[in-house]
This record gives C-alpha cells, sequence and structure tokens, in this order.
C-alpha cells in the first residue's frame, strides 16, 4: 500500500484535441484556458532539476484523474497525489509514495522527479507533448501522450469479473493464466484459466460489440478447483454478443443481463 512521504485516456481523439489546444499554450495569463489535462495518461520521457536533465527509465508515466488527482510510476515506485489546473498552472501536491528498494539510477531518477512534479507549474501542450516547468525554469517534467490500447492484438489479462454494476475479483488463484487477443484475423485466442482457446469474433466498432461466434475450441487439461471455476464462468461468458467498453488500458465486456469481465492490457513484449 502507498505511504505517506513529504515529497494517467489519451485516445486518438483527445490526443488531437490536446494538440488544437496546445499549440501557443503556456503563457501562463489569467485568461488563458484551463489545459485539457483530466483523464489523460503521459509516458514521463525526461526531468529538468538544477539544470541538469535526466532521461526516464521504463515505466515512468503520470495519470491526471478526473477528480483532480495524478498519480503514476516513477520507473521505481509508484505515486499519488492532487492536481489543480487553473488556466496554464498545474499545482501537484505529491501526498503518497510507495518505497520499494530500486537500482541506484533509478532511484537517483526518482528523486529528481518528485523534486519536478511537485508546486505551481507552467503547461505547454503542443504536438501531443505536455511539458510542466516552474516559473524560474530550473524544475522542468517532459511528458509525451500515452495513447490508449487497441482493441485488438493487445493481449490482455482478465483480473475482475462483473455483476450489473458490481465489480468482484476473480477465484483466488484461479486467474493467473486467463486471457486472450482478439486478432487481426477475426478470432479471439488465449486461455480460460486453465486451457487454451480460440473461437471467431466479430468486432462492430460503431456499435461497440464483440461476438464470439460459435462454440470455442478448447485443450482438454484439469486444473485446480479455482482455475476451472474461472474457466467455466468465462467459457459461458464468452458465447455470443458482448458490448464493450475501452478506456485507455482497461477493457470491459459484458453481456446482456450485464455479466462480463474487465481486463488490462498487458505490456508490449
Amino acid at each position: 500500500m502507498p505511504k505517506p512521504r513529504s515529497t494517467l485516456a489519451a485516445a486518438a481523439l483527445l490526443l488531437a484535441a490536446l494538440t488544437a489546444c496546445g499549440r501557443g499554450g503556456g503563457s501562463g495569463g489569467a485568461g488563458d484556458p484551463d489545459l485539457p489535462l483530466a483523464g489523460t495518461h503521459w509516458t514521463v520521457t525526461a526531468v529538468t532539476v538544477d539544470g541538469s536533465r535526466s532521461k526516464a527509465p521504463g515505466g515512468a508515466a503520470v495519470e491526471f484523474t478526473r477528480d483532480g488527482r495524478t498519480r503514476g510510476g516513477t520507473g521505481c515506485n509508484h505515486f499519488g497525489g492532487t492536481a489543480a489546473v487553473a488556466g496554464t498552472t498545474v499545482t501537484v501536491s505529491p501526498d503518497e509514495v510507495t518505497e520499494m528498494g530500486c537500482p541506484e539510477d533509478r532511484r537517483r531518477f526518482e528523486t529528481a522527479f518528485l523534486a519536478a512534479f511537485a508546486g505551481p507549474l507552467t503547461g505547454t501542450l503542443e504536438d501531443g507533448a505536455l511539458t510542466l516547468a516552474s516559473a524560474d525554469g530550473g524544475r522542468k517534467v517532459e511528458l509525451a501522450a500515452e495513447p490508449s490500447a487497441p482493441l485488438r492484438g493487445t493481449s490482455w489479462k482478465i483480473d475482475g469479473l462483473v455483476s450489473e454494476d458490481a465489480a468482484a475479483s476473480l477465484p483466488e488463484g484461479g486467474g493467473d493464466k486467463a486471457r486472450f487477443v482478439v486478432g487481426a484475423d477475426g478470432r479471439i485466442t488465449g486461455n480460460l484459466g486453465c486451457n487454451g482457446f480460440s473461437a471467431a469474433a466479430k468486432v462492430d466498432e460503431e456499435a461497440g460489440t464483440l461476438t464470439v461466434e460459435g462454440p470455442a475450441a478448447t485443450t482438454r487439461m484439469m486444473c485446480a478447483g479455482p482455475q476451472m471455476e474461472l474457466e467455466t464462468k468465462l467459457y459461458e461468458l464468452l458465447d455470443g454478443p458482448l458490448s464493450y467498453r475501452l478506456d485507455h488500458r482497461t477493457l470491459t465486456l459484458v453481456d446482456g443481463g450485464g455479466e462480463g469481465l474487465t481486463a488490462r492490457a498487458e505490456p508490449a513484449r
């Protein structure tokens, strides 16, 4: 769990909006419109502290939530805090960060990032890039818009179940293998918790539906109880039309009765 210590969906349409709003921004004038940061995700590319610029390691990212907070990763630990936007001024107040041990180079970057990503910062948006800088220019965070994961071609790791408006965890010990890919070849393949499966699938992007056509072909292994329990649930679910919703790197699939699953995009290999 995060511990107190003093110390991110940028989809194609949103990216276009950010680019359009960003050109010529960052003057800091009182009449400037608020930067459109709520609900956006960014990859940290570099930070500057006291004139020293450091490139970001993998995993350094920032999200601005729709409820006035920010969270993300430093490439070492995860952090959270508040983020108030007024015109082109973004006031960041980190209030939590995990305390994992990391290699020395990542710890150095984390120290620089947490020093730079705090207090009132002037934001400039241009061509899908966001720069947050202190008034004297001595602290700067450079970020690049992080696109949403596409439905097709992404490895989706199943991480929860949905029943109407309620969410539930997977059966304990049952979800390690559960994942799937919707291929460009019109098939959905993956693992249901125990066995591998493959089936024809049709995606209707305008209607927001994914239809699994016909019974899925599966392997015939026997597994532990929680894995088989999850497999039975998913096999029943992945049979017919499902409504889907993409939120950056989270996918929700539900059937007509409100039963469904949530899945997270796995990092590209």
